[in-house]
């Protein structure tokens, strides 16, 4: 393999010829080979690139870099963000915990191309960008990994997660209005119960997500606070006055996001209470839909010997051995998402206490962590969503059976002869393996007649649609 000479304060290294990265990244490159597939997400390295680009643009406002020199550094990031660059970025989850060399990444990626860009031969003559100097001025690793981290954490949120729960929070609205002259049999303990719709069991699922929406919409105003103008500890040191305010308004400019600059730059390097808030509604999304569907595949089993008051699409063959079985795939997945983001919660919460006076040092972990949950999420609603919701269709026959075999239909007569007849009614039809309206007229209770007018399920499901 063909090498240039690569040079940081700690002397030379050899780096591959035909890569764009430089002595810090190699050196990180080898040092910490932790999890073969375990690179830091690409979308904190965009995060960067916009960072970056923002930083060049504020400092040459600010009359402490060229307008030359910002202009080569915005290209080499704008090249970055549209993807042509993604090999360029080799470095682990499992580095430093300030993302010290994922900084560095960046920073030498963003010179060398800018060096090319202006004409040059990487390794040959000085470096018409500094990494430190100038892609990284007014920075530090400290305030810029945060930021970059806030930046992809947000984007994703914006654009991954919640689209998706908003499109299967709208395809169970529309089957809680198709459904909700379905009386069917409720459950409590998985015990029968009185009757719902099955339009209201569904719109129980909607506020669900409504709700978990609103939750992590929120959090939003916390996750737009940007550590940059921080650098080492929280002070703004080696920044223009002004330059915090200036570079979030550029951030916010370029991601087209509500990004502004952390009140408190102390609070935003030390601690990372806006990504624990953040995933706590993801977290909160996930508890949802793990009830949501669960419901679904346990209405859903059989098709003969569970409860198939619904059916739900046959989407492929469910095993190696036995012909004709289909299972509820989509349920699985979207539960093991559901496991998988309530996982990575504990661990971001684990890594929210690791702020010791003033830096947090597990921030590539819970930046691996938030994006991992927040596009499952959004994944997993939109592939249930497809594949499973906008098929379910209930299996009227079941659920007219089930419903009038259930002994809590008996719940009606409670006003009428009281709450202890009723009940030995229940208890004698289920002894006997009776019907309610058989042993309410052997009992001598109530007559046949006056059966047929109080128990009427369709009249037991309230006035809530």
């Amino acid at each position: 393999m063909d090498y240039r000479i690569e040079k940081d304060t700690m002397g030379e290294v050899k780096v591959p010829a035909d890569k764009l990265w430089g002595a810090q990244t190699e050196r990180s490159r080898n040092n910490f080979k932790i999890g073969a597939t375990a690179s830091m997400p690409l979308e904190i390295v965009y995060g960067f690139a916009y960072l970056k680009k923002a930083a060049a643009y504020a400092n040459c406002d600010l009359e402490v870099l060229s307008k030359e020199k910002r202009d080569l550094i915005a290209q080499a990031c704008d090249e970055i963000l549209e993807k042509k660059y993604d090999d360029q970025f080799p470095l682990v989850i499992w580095q430093t915990g300030s993302g010290t060399q994922s900084n560095m990444n960046v920073n030498e990626v963003v010179a060398n191309r800018a060096h090319q860009i202006a004409g040059k031969v990487i390794g040959e003559g000085e470096k018409t960008i500094q990494p430190n100097d100038d892609v990284n001025k007014s920075q530090s690793s400290n305030d810029t990994f945060p930021t970059g981290m806030h930046i992809a954490a947000y984007k994703k949120v914006a654009e991954t997660t919640i689209p998706g729960v908003i499109k299967l929070r709208n395809a169970l609205h529309k089957k809680s209005l198709e459904f909700k002259d379905v009386v069917k049999i409720g459950r409590t303990h998985l015990m029968d119960a009185t009757p719902l719709t099955l339009g209201q069991e569904f719109s129980g699922y909607v506020s669900q997500l409504d709700h978990g929406l609103k939750a992590l919409q929120n959090t939003l105003a916390h996750l737009s606070e940007l550590a940059l103008g921080g650098t080492a500890v929280g002070t703004g040191m080696n920044t223009p006055k002004g330059y915090d305010v200036l570079v979030a308004k550029y951030i916010a400019e370029f991601t087209e996001l509500p990004f502004i600059t952390a009140e408190n730059k102390f609070e935003a390097l030390a601690a990372h209470d806006a990504i624990v808030e953040t995933h706590g509604a993801l977290k909160q999304l996930a508890v949802s839909l793990n009830k949501i569907a669960n419901d679904v595949r346990m209405m859903a089993s059989g098709p003969r010997s569970g409860i198939g008051e619904i059916i739900i699409p046959a989407n492929e063959p469910g095993s190696s051995i036995m012909p004709g079985k289909v299972n509820p795939t989509q349920c699985e997945a979207l539960t093991m998402v559901c496991a998988q983001v309530m996982g990575n919660d504990v661990a971001i919460s684990v890594g929210g206490t690791q702020g010791h006076y003033e830096l947090n040092v597990f921030k590539p972990m819970m930046a691996a962590n938030f994006l991992h949950s927040a596009q499952l999420i959004g994944d997993a609603c939109v592939s249930f969503e497809e594949h499973c919701v906008v098929g379910i269709e209930p299996n009227h026959k079941v659920i007219e059976e089930l419903l009038n075999n259930s002994l809590m239909l008996v719940t009606a007569l409670n006003t009428k002869i009281g709450y202890y007849k009723a009940a030995e009614i229940a208890n004698t039809a289920h002894k006997n393996g009776t019907t309610l309206k058989e042993e309410a007229v052997n009992l001598g209770y109530v007559s046949a007649e006056d059966y047929d007018a109080w128990v009427k399920p369709e009249n037991m499901v309230g006035n809530l649609k």
